[in-house]
Protein backbone atom coordinates (compact mmCIF):
# COMPACT_ATOMS: atom_id res chain seq x y z
CA UNK A 1 0.00 0.00 0.00
CA UNK A 2 0.88 3.53 -0.82
CA UNK A 3 0.41 5.29 2.26
CA UNK A 4 2.47 2.55 4.38
CA UNK A 5 5.45 2.40 1.84
CA UNK A 6 5.32 6.35 2.21
CA UNK A 7 5.26 6.31 5.99
CA UNK A 8 7.80 4.25 6.37
CA UNK A 9 10.14 5.97 4.20
CA UNK A 10 8.91 9.14 6.06
CA UNK A 11 10.14 7.34 9.21
CA UNK A 12 13.32 6.07 7.78
CA UNK A 13 14.55 8.93 6.38
CA UNK A 14 14.19 11.06 10.09
CA UNK A 15 15.96 8.21 12.28
CA UNK A 16 18.87 6.61 9.51
CA UNK A 17 19.17 9.47 6.80
CA UNK A 18 22.35 8.47 5.24
CA UNK A 19 20.56 4.91 4.91
CA UNK A 20 23.32 2.67 6.60
CA UNK A 21 20.59 0.23 7.54
CA UNK A 22 19.68 -1.75 4.73
CA UNK A 23 20.16 0.30 2.40
CA UNK A 24 16.91 0.48 -0.21
CA UNK A 25 15.15 -2.67 1.42
CA UNK A 26 11.18 -1.60 1.86
CA UNK A 27 11.37 1.35 0.15
CA UNK A 28 9.14 2.29 -3.08
CA UNK A 29 10.71 0.06 -5.82
CA UNK A 30 12.95 -2.02 -4.01
CA UNK A 31 12.78 -5.34 -3.54
CA UNK A 32 14.60 -8.02 -1.30
CA UNK A 33 18.22 -7.54 -3.45
CA UNK A 34 19.27 -5.05 -1.04
CA UNK A 35 18.42 -6.30 1.82
CA UNK A 36 21.88 -6.89 4.85
CA UNK A 37 19.70 -9.69 6.24
CA UNK A 38 20.77 -13.35 4.07
CA UNK A 39 17.57 -14.88 2.89
CA UNK A 40 17.48 -18.72 3.12
CA UNK A 41 15.74 -18.27 -0.20
CA UNK A 42 19.02 -16.50 -1.85
CA UNK A 43 21.00 -19.19 -0.38
CA UNK A 44 19.60 -22.46 -1.48
CA UNK A 45 19.78 -20.52 -5.03
CA UNK A 46 23.63 -19.84 -5.10
CA UNK A 47 24.08 -23.81 -3.16
CA UNK A 48 24.39 -26.97 -4.73
CA UNK A 49 24.91 -28.40 -0.81
CA UNK A 50 20.99 -27.31 -0.10
CA UNK A 51 19.63 -29.90 -2.40
CA UNK A 52 21.98 -32.55 -1.79
CA UNK A 53 22.37 -32.58 1.68
CA UNK A 54 20.35 -33.22 5.03
CA UNK A 55 21.64 -29.03 5.54
CA UNK A 56 19.29 -27.95 3.18
CA UNK A 57 16.29 -29.54 4.88
CA UNK A 58 17.44 -28.29 8.25
CA UNK A 59 17.42 -25.04 6.34
CA UNK A 60 14.05 -25.67 4.96
CA UNK A 61 12.42 -26.75 8.38
CA UNK A 62 13.04 -23.58 10.02
CA UNK A 63 13.30 -20.86 7.57
CA UNK A 64 9.61 -19.71 8.59
CA UNK A 65 10.34 -18.79 12.03
CA UNK A 66 9.09 -14.82 13.01
CA UNK A 67 11.07 -14.85 15.55
CA UNK A 68 8.51 -13.84 17.87
CA UNK A 69 9.22 -15.65 20.79
CA UNK A 70 6.29 -17.51 21.36
CA UNK A 71 8.13 -20.85 21.97
CA UNK A 72 9.97 -19.50 24.93
CA UNK A 73 7.44 -19.95 28.10
CA UNK A 74 6.86 -23.41 26.98
CA UNK A 75 10.55 -24.48 26.45
CA UNK A 76 12.06 -27.07 28.53
CA UNK A 77 15.68 -25.50 27.55
CA UNK A 78 14.86 -21.81 28.49
CA UNK A 79 15.27 -21.06 31.87
CA UNK A 80 17.37 -17.32 32.23
CA UNK A 81 17.02 -17.26 35.79
CA UNK A 82 19.06 -20.77 35.27
CA UNK A 83 21.52 -18.92 33.02
CA UNK A 84 19.61 -21.42 30.41
CA UNK A 85 18.78 -19.42 26.82
CA UNK A 86 18.22 -22.19 24.29
CA UNK A 87 15.33 -21.26 23.25
CA UNK A 88 13.70 -22.63 19.96
CA UNK A 89 13.80 -18.78 18.92
CA UNK A 90 17.44 -18.47 19.94
CA UNK A 91 18.33 -22.07 18.64
CA UNK A 92 16.74 -21.03 14.95
CA UNK A 93 19.37 -18.28 14.83
CA UNK A 94 22.72 -20.06 16.07
CA UNK A 95 21.32 -22.90 13.12
CA UNK A 96 20.93 -20.35 10.62
CA UNK A 97 24.10 -18.92 11.21
CA UNK A 98 26.01 -21.89 10.98
CA UNK A 99 24.35 -23.12 8.23
CA UNK A 100 25.54 -20.10 6.66
CA UNK A 101 28.53 -20.73 7.80
CA UNK A 102 28.79 -23.82 6.28
CA UNK A 103 27.87 -22.95 2.80
CA UNK A 104 30.47 -19.99 2.86
CA UNK A 105 33.18 -22.16 3.34
CA UNK A 106 32.14 -24.61 1.31
CA UNK A 107 31.62 -22.56 -1.91
CA UNK A 108 34.91 -20.47 -1.00
CA UNK A 109 36.45 -23.92 -1.02
CA UNK A 110 38.36 -22.95 2.32
CA UNK A 111 37.45 -26.28 3.56
CA UNK A 112 34.44 -26.04 6.79
CA UNK A 113 36.10 -25.69 10.22
CA UNK A 114 35.24 -28.19 12.84
CA UNK A 115 34.62 -25.85 15.25
CA UNK A 116 30.92 -25.27 13.45
CA UNK A 117 30.23 -29.30 14.15
CA UNK A 118 31.13 -28.70 17.63
CA UNK A 119 28.66 -25.39 17.67
CA UNK A 120 26.14 -27.83 15.73
CA UNK A 121 26.69 -30.40 18.64
CA UNK A 122 25.89 -27.46 21.06
CA UNK A 123 22.34 -26.10 19.83
CA UNK A 124 21.35 -30.32 19.19
CA UNK A 125 22.68 -31.18 22.92
CA UNK A 126 19.91 -28.14 23.99
CA UNK A 127 16.93 -30.22 23.20
CA UNK A 128 15.12 -32.80 25.25
CA UNK A 129 12.66 -32.98 22.30
CA UNK A 130 9.32 -32.61 24.43
CA UNK A 131 7.95 -31.15 20.95
CA UNK A 132 6.13 -28.42 23.61
CA UNK A 133 7.27 -25.47 20.70
CA UNK A 134 5.02 -26.73 18.03
CA UNK A 135 1.60 -25.92 19.86
CA UNK A 136 2.74 -22.15 20.41
CA UNK A 137 4.37 -21.56 17.02
CA UNK A 138 2.02 -20.06 14.51
CA UNK A 139 4.40 -21.29 11.36
CA UNK A 140 4.42 -24.87 12.72
CA UNK A 141 8.04 -25.21 13.84
CA UNK A 142 8.90 -28.31 15.77
CA UNK A 143 12.24 -28.12 16.67
CA UNK A 144 12.26 -31.55 18.70
CA UNK A 145 12.00 -32.97 15.21
CA UNK A 146 14.84 -30.24 13.95
CA UNK A 147 17.01 -31.38 17.05
CA UNK A 148 16.88 -35.13 16.08
CA UNK A 149 17.53 -33.92 11.81
CA UNK A 150 20.84 -32.39 13.27
CA UNK A 151 21.44 -35.20 15.09
CA UNK A 152 21.05 -37.66 12.70
CA UNK A 153 23.33 -35.13 10.82
CA UNK A 154 25.75 -34.99 12.73
CA UNK A 155 25.88 -38.44 12.71
CA UNK A 156 26.07 -39.54 8.70
CA UNK A 157 28.84 -36.90 8.90
CA UNK A 158 30.94 -38.79 11.36
CA UNK A 159 30.96 -35.64 13.51
CA UNK A 160 28.79 -36.20 16.44
CA UNK A 161 30.28 -36.06 19.86
CA UNK A 162 31.09 -39.46 21.21
CA UNK A 163 29.52 -39.05 24.62
CA UNK A 164 30.06 -42.80 27.21
CA UNK A 165 26.34 -41.96 29.01
CA UNK A 166 24.36 -41.60 25.67
CA UNK A 167 26.45 -45.35 24.20
CA UNK A 168 25.87 -47.03 27.31
CA UNK A 169 22.55 -45.91 27.72
CA UNK A 170 22.17 -47.24 23.70
CA UNK A 171 24.02 -50.49 24.25
CA UNK A 172 21.50 -51.60 27.04
CA UNK A 173 18.51 -50.85 25.22
CA UNK A 174 19.77 -52.56 21.72
CA UNK A 175 20.40 -55.34 23.57
CA UNK A 176 18.28 -58.60 23.62
CA UNK A 177 19.98 -61.11 24.87
CA UNK A 178 19.15 -61.85 28.51
CA UNK A 179 22.60 -62.95 30.02
CA UNK A 180 24.01 -59.56 28.48
CA UNK A 181 20.75 -57.40 29.65
CA UNK A 182 21.90 -59.39 33.48
CA UNK A 183 25.42 -58.31 33.53
CA UNK A 184 24.40 -54.75 31.90
CA UNK A 185 21.69 -53.91 34.49
CA UNK A 186 24.48 -55.04 37.18
CA UNK A 187 26.99 -52.68 36.06
CA UNK A 188 25.02 -49.82 35.48
CA UNK A 189 22.32 -50.46 38.29
CA UNK A 190 23.09 -52.49 40.84
CA UNK A 191 26.43 -50.87 40.68
CA UNK A 192 26.49 -47.86 39.40
CA UNK A 193 23.57 -46.00 41.40
CA UNK A 194 25.16 -47.28 44.46
CA UNK A 195 28.43 -46.07 43.38
CA UNK A 196 26.44 -42.21 42.43
CA UNK A 197 24.46 -42.31 45.71
CA UNK A 198 28.09 -42.99 47.31
CA UNK A 199 29.99 -39.71 45.62
CA UNK A 200 26.73 -37.73 46.02
CA UNK A 201 27.17 -38.13 49.83
CA UNK A 202 30.99 -37.36 49.73
CA UNK A 203 30.53 -34.24 47.53
CA UNK A 204 27.58 -33.21 49.90
CA UNK A 205 29.37 -33.64 53.20
CA UNK A 206 32.54 -31.19 50.67
CA UNK A 207 29.97 -28.62 49.71
CA UNK A 208 30.88 -29.41 46.06
CA UNK A 209 26.88 -29.10 44.88
CA UNK A 210 26.10 -25.34 45.03
CA UNK A 211 25.80 -25.66 41.26
CA UNK A 212 22.26 -27.24 41.48
CA UNK A 213 20.92 -24.22 43.12
CA UNK A 214 22.31 -21.27 40.50
CA UNK A 215 23.66 -23.49 37.96
CA UNK A 216 26.13 -22.08 35.70
CA UNK A 217 25.39 -21.70 31.53
CA UNK A 218 26.32 -24.34 29.51
CA UNK A 219 27.96 -22.50 26.45
CA UNK A 220 30.11 -24.96 24.78
CA UNK A 221 31.83 -28.08 26.09
CA UNK A 222 31.96 -28.59 29.89
CA UNK A 223 34.69 -29.90 32.20
CA UNK A 224 34.47 -33.27 32.81
CA UNK A 225 35.04 -32.44 36.47
CA UNK A 226 32.05 -30.19 36.07
CA UNK A 227 29.87 -32.74 34.14
CA UNK A 228 30.81 -35.39 37.27
CA UNK A 229 29.27 -32.83 40.04
CA UNK A 230 26.72 -31.81 38.18
CA UNK A 231 25.82 -36.06 37.66
CA UNK A 232 26.17 -36.53 40.72
CA UNK A 233 24.06 -33.43 42.83
CA UNK A 234 20.82 -35.66 42.79
CA UNK A 235 20.91 -39.19 43.82
CA UNK A 236 19.60 -41.77 42.04
CA UNK A 237 16.97 -43.67 42.99
CA UNK A 238 17.98 -46.37 45.93
CA UNK A 239 14.88 -48.64 45.87
CA UNK A 240 15.75 -49.78 42.57
CA UNK A 241 14.36 -53.52 41.55
CA UNK A 242 16.64 -56.44 41.68
CA UNK A 243 15.50 -58.02 38.29
CA UNK A 244 13.67 -57.26 35.16
CA UNK A 245 10.10 -58.44 34.70
CA UNK A 246 10.94 -61.18 32.64
CA UNK A 247 13.33 -62.56 34.55
CA UNK A 248 11.35 -62.86 37.49
CA UNK A 249 8.25 -64.68 35.04
CA UNK A 250 10.80 -66.91 34.02
CA UNK A 251 9.90 -65.45 30.03
CA UNK A 252 13.26 -64.68 28.61
CA UNK A 253 12.97 -66.63 25.86
CA UNK A 254 12.67 -65.11 22.38
CA UNK A 255 10.99 -68.32 20.76
CA UNK A 256 7.85 -68.42 22.91
CA UNK A 257 5.29 -65.79 23.78
CA UNK A 258 3.71 -65.28 26.72
CA UNK A 259 0.28 -65.52 27.62
CA UNK A 260 -1.26 -64.50 30.97
CA UNK A 261 -4.69 -65.60 32.21
CA UNK A 262 -6.12 -65.63 35.78
CA UNK A 263 -7.73 -68.74 35.97
CA UNK A 264 -10.16 -67.55 38.47
CA UNK A 265 -11.96 -64.88 36.41
CA UNK A 266 -11.33 -65.70 32.74
CA UNK A 267 -14.16 -66.74 31.24
CA UNK A 268 -15.05 -66.85 26.94
CA UNK A 269 -16.14 -63.29 27.00
CA UNK A 270 -12.88 -62.30 28.19
CA UNK A 271 -11.22 -59.29 26.77
CA UNK A 272 -7.33 -60.29 25.33
CA UNK A 273 -4.97 -57.23 25.06
CA UNK A 274 -1.75 -57.44 23.86
CA UNK A 275 1.10 -55.42 25.89
CA UNK A 276 4.39 -53.86 25.10
CA UNK A 277 5.80 -52.94 28.22
CA UNK A 278 9.31 -51.28 26.59
CA UNK A 279 12.59 -50.54 28.20
CA UNK A 280 11.94 -48.58 30.71
CA UNK A 281 8.96 -50.54 32.20
CA UNK A 282 10.88 -53.81 31.87
CA UNK A 283 14.37 -53.90 32.23
CA UNK A 284 14.96 -50.92 34.28
CA UNK A 285 11.40 -50.01 36.63
CA UNK A 286 10.01 -53.95 36.17
CA UNK A 287 7.81 -53.23 39.10
CA UNK A 288 5.97 -50.75 36.70
CA UNK A 289 5.82 -53.42 34.53
CA UNK A 290 4.47 -56.25 36.69
CA UNK A 291 2.42 -53.80 38.14
CA UNK A 292 0.51 -53.20 34.51
CA UNK A 293 0.10 -56.80 34.26
CA UNK A 294 -1.27 -57.60 37.56
CA UNK A 295 -3.85 -54.92 37.18
CA UNK A 296 -4.73 -56.46 34.09
CA UNK A 297 -4.63 -60.05 35.60
CA UNK A 298 -6.95 -58.56 38.24
CA UNK A 299 -9.70 -56.87 35.66
CA UNK A 300 -9.48 -60.70 34.46
CA UNK A 301 -7.81 -59.94 31.05
CA UNK A 302 -6.19 -62.23 28.67
CA UNK A 303 -2.51 -60.50 28.37
CA UNK A 304 -0.24 -61.12 25.68
CA UNK A 305 3.77 -59.70 25.86
CA UNK A 306 6.14 -59.71 23.02
CA UNK A 307 8.70 -62.59 22.71
CA UNK A 308 11.95 -61.72 24.47
CA UNK A 309 13.02 -58.75 25.16
CA UNK A 310 12.26 -55.56 22.54
CA UNK A 311 13.11 -51.72 22.25
CA UNK A 312 10.29 -49.11 20.68
CA UNK A 313 13.17 -47.68 18.77
CA UNK A 314 12.48 -44.19 20.14
CA UNK A 315 15.31 -43.66 22.30
CA UNK A 316 17.81 -44.59 18.79
CA UNK A 317 15.71 -42.23 16.78
CA UNK A 318 15.31 -39.08 18.95
CA UNK A 319 19.62 -39.96 19.43
CA UNK A 320 20.03 -39.39 15.94
CA UNK A 321 20.22 -42.57 14.35
CA UNK A 322 17.58 -42.65 12.00
CA UNK A 323 19.02 -46.18 10.92
CA UNK A 324 19.12 -47.72 13.98
CA UNK A 325 15.51 -47.06 15.24
CA UNK A 326 14.09 -47.92 11.76
CA UNK A 327 15.42 -51.20 11.59
CA UNK A 328 14.12 -51.84 15.25
CA UNK A 329 10.85 -50.38 14.13
CA UNK A 330 10.43 -53.05 10.81
CA UNK A 331 12.34 -55.64 12.97
CA UNK A 332 9.32 -55.17 15.24
CA UNK A 333 6.47 -55.01 12.99
CA UNK A 334 7.42 -58.31 11.17
CA UNK A 335 7.40 -60.07 14.50
CA UNK A 336 4.19 -58.34 15.70
CA UNK A 337 2.89 -60.10 12.34
CA UNK A 338 3.65 -63.49 13.49
CA UNK A 339 3.07 -63.13 16.74
CA UNK A 340 -0.76 -62.12 15.48
CA UNK A 341 -0.97 -65.25 12.90
CA UNK A 342 0.35 -67.87 15.56
CA UNK A 343 -2.57 -66.74 18.01
CA UNK A 344 -5.21 -66.07 15.46
CA UNK A 345 -7.63 -67.71 17.69
CA UNK A 346 -7.27 -64.74 20.17
CA UNK A 347 -9.27 -61.77 19.03
CA UNK A 348 -6.81 -58.57 20.42
CA UNK A 349 -8.35 -55.59 20.12
CA UNK A 350 -6.89 -53.18 22.30
CA UNK A 351 -2.86 -52.73 22.56
CA UNK A 352 -1.44 -51.77 25.90
CA UNK A 353 1.42 -49.55 27.04
CA UNK A 354 2.88 -48.47 30.04
CA UNK A 355 5.14 -45.16 28.55
CA UNK A 356 4.66 -42.23 26.95
CA UNK A 357 7.53 -42.71 24.35
CA UNK A 358 6.76 -46.11 23.23
CA UNK A 359 3.40 -44.87 22.77
CA UNK A 360 4.43 -42.05 20.32
CA UNK A 361 6.54 -45.19 18.48
CA UNK A 362 3.80 -47.53 18.10
CA UNK A 363 1.58 -45.31 16.55
CA UNK A 364 3.42 -45.59 13.54
CA UNK A 365 3.17 -49.38 14.11
CA UNK A 366 0.03 -49.39 12.29
CA UNK A 367 -1.45 -51.81 14.35
CA UNK A 368 -4.78 -51.70 13.13
CA UNK A 369 -3.01 -53.79 10.22
CA UNK A 370 -1.47 -56.32 12.80
CA UNK A 371 -4.59 -56.67 14.84
CA UNK A 372 -7.35 -55.86 12.98
CA UNK A 373 -9.81 -53.23 14.85
CA UNK A 374 -7.26 -52.72 17.32
CA UNK A 375 -6.69 -49.70 19.78
CA UNK A 376 -3.48 -48.24 21.41
CA UNK A 377 -4.41 -47.42 25.14
CA UNK A 378 -2.55 -46.32 28.19
CA UNK A 379 -2.76 -48.79 31.14
CA UNK A 380 -4.09 -46.17 32.81
CA UNK A 381 -6.95 -45.25 30.33
CA UNK A 382 -7.78 -48.79 30.17
CA UNK A 383 -7.83 -49.45 33.98
CA UNK A 384 -10.43 -46.11 34.09
CA UNK A 385 -12.73 -47.80 31.21
CA UNK A 386 -12.69 -50.78 33.66
CA UNK A 387 -14.11 -48.67 36.41
CA UNK A 388 -11.00 -49.89 38.22
CA UNK A 389 -10.53 -46.41 41.41
CA UNK A 390 -9.00 -45.79 44.58
CA UNK A 391 -11.03 -44.90 47.55
CA UNK A 392 -10.56 -43.30 50.57
CA UNK A 393 -7.01 -43.01 50.69
CA UNK A 394 -6.13 -40.68 53.56
CA UNK A 395 -2.76 -39.73 55.06
CA UNK A 396 -1.05 -39.08 51.74
CA UNK A 397 -1.21 -36.24 49.51
CA UNK A 398 -1.04 -36.78 45.52
CA UNK A 399 0.50 -34.85 43.02
CA UNK A 400 0.33 -35.48 39.33
CA UNK A 401 3.64 -34.74 37.18
CA UNK A 402 2.42 -35.47 33.32
CA UNK A 403 5.01 -36.40 31.13
CA UNK A 404 6.74 -34.23 28.12
CA UNK A 405 5.68 -37.81 26.27
CA UNK A 406 2.05 -38.00 28.02
CA UNK A 407 1.38 -41.58 26.66
CA UNK A 408 -2.95 -40.87 27.56
CA UNK A 409 -3.73 -39.85 24.02
CA UNK A 410 -7.19 -40.52 23.90
CA UNK A 411 -8.39 -39.25 27.64
CA UNK A 412 -7.03 -36.77 29.32
CA UNK A 413 -4.29 -37.04 31.26
CA UNK A 414 -5.73 -34.93 34.66
CA UNK A 415 -9.10 -36.75 33.73
CA UNK A 416 -8.06 -40.41 34.08
CA UNK A 417 -5.70 -39.76 37.44
CA UNK A 418 -8.48 -37.82 39.40
CA UNK A 419 -10.60 -40.42 38.66
CA UNK A 420 -8.09 -43.45 39.21
CA UNK A 421 -6.74 -42.02 42.21
CA UNK A 422 -10.68 -41.40 43.58
CA UNK A 423 -10.01 -37.74 44.44
CA UNK A 424 -8.32 -34.31 42.70
CA UNK A 425 -5.20 -34.39 42.00
CA UNK A 426 -2.81 -31.54 42.06
CA UNK A 427 -0.95 -31.25 38.65
CA UNK A 428 3.11 -30.16 38.45
CA UNK A 429 3.97 -28.28 35.06
CA UNK A 430 7.77 -28.32 34.04
CA UNK A 431 9.71 -31.36 32.59
CA UNK A 432 11.90 -33.51 35.31
CA UNK A 433 14.77 -32.83 33.50
CA UNK A 434 15.63 -36.79 32.81
CA UNK A 435 14.28 -36.85 29.56
CA UNK A 436 15.92 -41.21 28.60
CA UNK A 437 19.79 -40.56 28.81
CA UNK A 438 19.92 -36.63 28.81
CA UNK A 439 20.90 -36.06 32.45
CA UNK A 440 23.33 -38.98 31.86
CA UNK A 441 24.37 -37.90 28.80
CA UNK A 442 24.52 -33.56 29.24
CA UNK A 443 24.33 -33.64 33.51
CA UNK A 444 25.50 -29.81 33.10
CA UNK A 445 22.22 -28.84 30.85
CA UNK A 446 19.79 -31.11 33.23
CA UNK A 447 20.44 -29.06 36.70
CA UNK A 448 19.59 -26.25 34.95
CA UNK A 449 16.00 -27.95 33.75
CA UNK A 450 16.10 -29.11 37.23
CA UNK A 451 16.43 -26.09 38.87
CA UNK A 452 12.98 -25.07 37.20
CA UNK A 453 11.23 -28.39 38.12
CA UNK A 454 12.34 -27.94 41.72
CA UNK A 455 10.88 -25.02 42.00
CA UNK A 456 7.71 -26.42 40.58
CA UNK A 457 7.45 -28.69 43.15
CA UNK A 458 8.44 -26.82 45.60
CA UNK A 459 5.17 -24.81 44.37
CA UNK A 460 3.17 -27.48 44.61
CA UNK A 461 3.82 -28.04 48.23
CA UNK A 462 2.83 -24.79 48.98
CA UNK A 463 0.38 -25.20 47.83
CA UNK A 464 -0.45 -27.55 49.81
CA UNK A 465 0.38 -25.63 52.55
CA UNK A 466 3.17 -28.23 53.60
CA UNK A 467 6.97 -27.57 54.52
CA UNK A 468 9.67 -27.68 51.68
CA UNK A 469 12.24 -30.84 52.89
CA UNK A 470 9.92 -32.07 56.42
CA UNK A 471 6.67 -32.19 54.85
CA UNK A 472 3.85 -32.78 57.84
CA UNK A 473 2.81 -35.44 56.25
CA UNK A 474 3.34 -37.76 53.12
CA UNK A 475 3.39 -36.49 49.88
CA UNK A 476 3.55 -38.34 46.42
CA UNK A 477 4.65 -37.39 43.09
CA UNK A 478 2.87 -39.44 40.53
CA UNK A 479 3.31 -39.89 37.09
CA UNK A 480 3.11 -42.48 33.95
CA UNK A 481 6.53 -42.65 32.43
CA UNK A 482 9.75 -44.61 33.86
CA UNK A 483 12.24 -42.11 32.44
CA UNK A 484 10.08 -39.66 34.63
CA UNK A 485 9.83 -41.74 37.44
CA UNK A 486 13.78 -42.01 38.00
CA UNK A 487 14.22 -38.00 37.61
CA UNK A 488 11.53 -37.40 40.21
CA UNK A 489 13.09 -39.84 42.44
CA UNK A 490 15.69 -37.23 42.06
CA UNK A 491 14.50 -34.73 43.87
CA UNK A 492 13.43 -36.40 47.33
CA UNK A 493 16.01 -35.68 49.27
CA UNK A 494 15.45 -32.01 48.61
CA UNK A 495 11.77 -31.68 48.76
CA UNK A 496 10.35 -34.79 50.73
CA UNK A 497 8.24 -35.64 47.94
CA UNK A 498 8.03 -39.60 46.74
CA UNK A 499 7.80 -40.42 43.48
CA UNK A 500 5.72 -43.57 42.22
CA UNK A 501 3.82 -44.82 39.06
CA UNK A 502 -0.16 -44.20 39.15
CA UNK A 503 -0.56 -48.07 38.38
CA UNK A 504 2.04 -49.48 40.93
CA UNK A 505 0.04 -47.30 43.53
CA UNK A 506 -3.10 -48.81 42.54
CA UNK A 507 -1.38 -52.21 42.70
CA UNK A 508 -0.76 -51.66 46.22
CA UNK A 509 -3.62 -50.40 47.62
CA UNK A 510 -5.79 -52.63 45.38
CA UNK A 511 -3.76 -55.93 45.76
CA UNK A 512 -2.21 -55.37 49.11
CA UNK A 513 1.54 -54.12 50.08
CA UNK A 514 3.22 -57.61 48.89
CA UNK A 515 1.41 -57.56 45.49
CA UNK A 516 4.50 -58.28 43.71
CA UNK A 517 5.62 -60.93 44.82
CA UNK A 518 1.96 -62.66 45.13
CA UNK A 519 1.43 -61.94 41.36
CA UNK A 520 4.99 -63.28 40.73
CA UNK A 521 4.12 -66.72 42.57
CA UNK A 522 0.95 -66.64 41.22
CA UNK A 523 1.45 -66.36 37.46
CA UNK A 524 4.34 -69.15 37.55
CA UNK A 525 2.23 -71.54 39.35
CA UNK A 526 -0.29 -72.06 36.03
CA UNK A 527 -0.92 -68.22 34.97
CA UNK A 528 1.77 -68.60 31.83
CA UNK A 529 1.06 -70.52 28.61
CA UNK A 530 4.10 -70.15 26.73
CA UNK A 531 3.01 -70.47 22.58
CA UNK A 532 5.96 -71.33 20.09
CA UNK A 533 6.43 -68.29 17.75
Amino acid sequence: ETSTIEAFTKYKNKVDPNGHFNKGKLMAGSGLENAYTPSFGLLEQESIIMEQSAIGEIADSISDCLRCGKCKPVCTTHVPRANLLYSPRNKILGTSLLIEAFLYEEQTRRGISLKHFDEFNDVADHCTVCHKCLNPCPVDIDFGDVSVAMRNFLREQGKKQFNPGTALGMAFLNAKDPATIKLMRTFMVTIGYRAQNFAHKLAKKFHLLKDKIRPPATVGKPEIKAQIIHFINRPMPKKMPTKTSRALLGIEDNSMIPVIRNPKKVTEDSEAVFYFPGCGSERLFSNVGLATQAMLYEVGAITVLPPGYLCCGYPQTSAGNHDKGQQITTDNRVLFHRVANTLNYLDIKTVIVSCGTCMDQLQKYEFEKIFPGCRLLDIHEYLMEKDMKLAGITGTKYMYHDPCHSPMKTYKPMEVTNKLMGQDVQLNDRCCGESGTFAVARPDIASQVKMRKQEELEKGMGKMGLTVGNPEEKVKILTSCPSCLQGLARYGEDTGIEADYIVVEMAKHILGDNWMQEYVERVNNGGIEKVLL
